[in-house]
């Protein structure tokens, strides 16, 4: 069912990718300033980050389920409706509660992303869908990278009240796009709602995730912690019985755990942790004082703007990695991206001694991300039929997910554990700097191999095959 307009159709639902995953950096120029903005603690409004983090993680697949069974229109109109909800109460308040939810209700536009890659997978010619898909999944990325100094400028410059008016501002133009750019794509599946299933894994995924973000603060070995992961362990048990018996499963676990699925999300994983690890790092050396021997001491403006170029390079590298991967295949160029990233962060041990430097290599780790990103869905959609195809792609960005917040949990540990005295405070050494820097290379190596693991028949799923199932259906 090809669209009359398959560039207006690209751009629409790449520009909406982008402006939901600016979601993930909008408050972080904020945080330093939440506790006194909002007079609540620190370990209280950090779940302004923590709720964004699990509505997301819970709303994504379900979402994506739903779009197979419903459609993805209607459910790319819904997820902007509860963005812009969100968005409205954020801005609308001085609580921290009322943030909080706000916050979690825009986690909910996290879907768009994996229900465009679905409509684009329906809707665009043959010879365009690799790129067009890629593009939509790199925009997870591209929007991370430039909403910190966008977010940056706005806070500087205005009220902070103002950064949740243009998250409402992006959700308001959003939502006319859905309405009348995006065709109707009919439903691929005759499944039901699993409500019992929808909820175990919600709760699995909540605990998890509860346990990740949290442990630093709470203590890794401590009560609360050790019982987030064990509840998760053993509600994802019960989950996995139940999925295998369900006429109508949530998540279809015989397809999740086929090998070429299974590997592609787990080598997913360790590239998002890759690709989070050095937006922990290069902040904080860029804004560090000069007085520490090897801060860069530039303002929270000037960081952003030494880090922007990294978006851009998502951008220009992604379109290039579908081009490459139409002659290669896609398992050619996620293994491509994932060994730049560890190569980047390789060289990058050395190389942190001025902002131009941290820019160079914040554009080469953007430029490996972007290669990895546009590969995934190709590689997910090779290896399931189109009628799971948005289902498949928000498990694969649930697992990007997972792998920023072990990466948020890992690389905030190791610079927590390694830190020097400076003005009375602990900060991080940057002994501590270049270990996480070296984590994160060896993680991104192991993306590459686990890429490999991929059949290659699995990765090298022609165009021509993506058609003739689209016109049965």
């Amino acid at each position: 069912m090809p669209t009359a307009h398959p560039s207006v159709l690209i751009a629409v639902l790449a520009a909406a990718g982008i402006g939901v995953s600016l979601m993930q950096t909008l408050i972080i120029p904020l945080l330093p300033e939440l506790p006194k903005l909002l007079n609540a603690s620190a370990s209280d409004t950090s779940w302004a980050i923590t709720a964004t983090l699990l509505t997301a993680a819970v709303a994504t697949p379900v979402f994506g389920r739903l779009g197979d069974m419903y459609g993805a229109k209607p459910m790319l109109i819904t997820c902007a409706l509860l963005l812009i909800c969100g968005s409205v109460l954020a801005a609308s308040t001085n609580s921290l509660m009322p943030l909080v939810v706000g916050r979690g209700l825009q986690g909910f536009g996290f879907p768009i992303i994996p229900l465009g890659i679905s409509v684009l997978r329906a809707c665009v010619p043959a010879e365009k869908v690799g790129a067009a898909m890629g593009l939509m999944s790199a925009s997870l990325g591209v929007g991370g990278a430039l909403g910190l100094p966008l977010s940056a400028v706005i806070a500087q410059h205005y009220d902070w009240h103002m950064l949740f008016w243009f998250a409402t501002a992006l959700g308001v133009a959003a939502l006319p796009m859905f309405l009348f750019l995006v065709p109707h794509v009919p439903p691929r599946t005759r499944g039901r709602l699993d409500p019992v299933g929808a909820v175990l894994l919600a709760g699995g995924l909540v605990t998890l995730l509860l346990g990740i973000s949290k442990g630093q603060s709470w203590g890794w070995l401590s009560a609360p912690t050790l019982s987030s992961f064990g509840a998760s362990v053993l509600i994802f048990v019960v989950f996995g019985w139940w999925e295998l018996r369900v006429s109508s499963p949530t998540m279809d676990l015989r397809t999740t755990v086929t090998r070429p699925v299974l590997a592609t999300n787990v080598a997913s994983v360790a590239v998002a942790f890759g690709m989070f690890g050095f937006s922990l790092v290069a902040p904080q050396i860029m804004e560090m004082p000069r007085e520490t021997g090897y801060g860069l001491g530039q303002s929270m403006l000037a960081t952003g703007l030494w880090l922007a170029p990294g978006g851009l390079a998502m951008m220009v590298t992604s379109p290039l990695a579908a081009r490459i991967a139409a002659v290669r295949g896609p398992r050619f160029t996620f293994v491509i991206g994932a060994l730049v990233i560890a190569v980047s962060y390789a060289a990058g041990v050395a190389f942190l001694a001025a902002p131009w430097q941290i820019m160079v290599l914040n554009v080469a780790v953007a430029g490996g991300v972007g290669f990895a990103y546009a590969s995934m869905p190709a590689l997910i959609n090779a290896a399931v039929p189109i009628s799971e195809t948005a289902a498949a792609n928000g498990i694969n960005a649930l697992a990007r997910s997972l792998g920023t917040s072990i990466s948020s949990a890992a690389i905030g540990a190791i610079l927590a554990g390694m830190t020097v005295s400076y003005a009375g405070a602990a900060v991080p050494s940057m002994a501590g700097f270049r270990t996480a820097m070296v984590v994160a290379a060896v993680v991104a190596a192991i993306a590459a191999g686990l890429a490999l693991l991929i059949p290659v028949a699995a990765a090298e799923a022609t165009e021509e095959s993506v058609e003739v199932e689209r016109q049965r259906l």
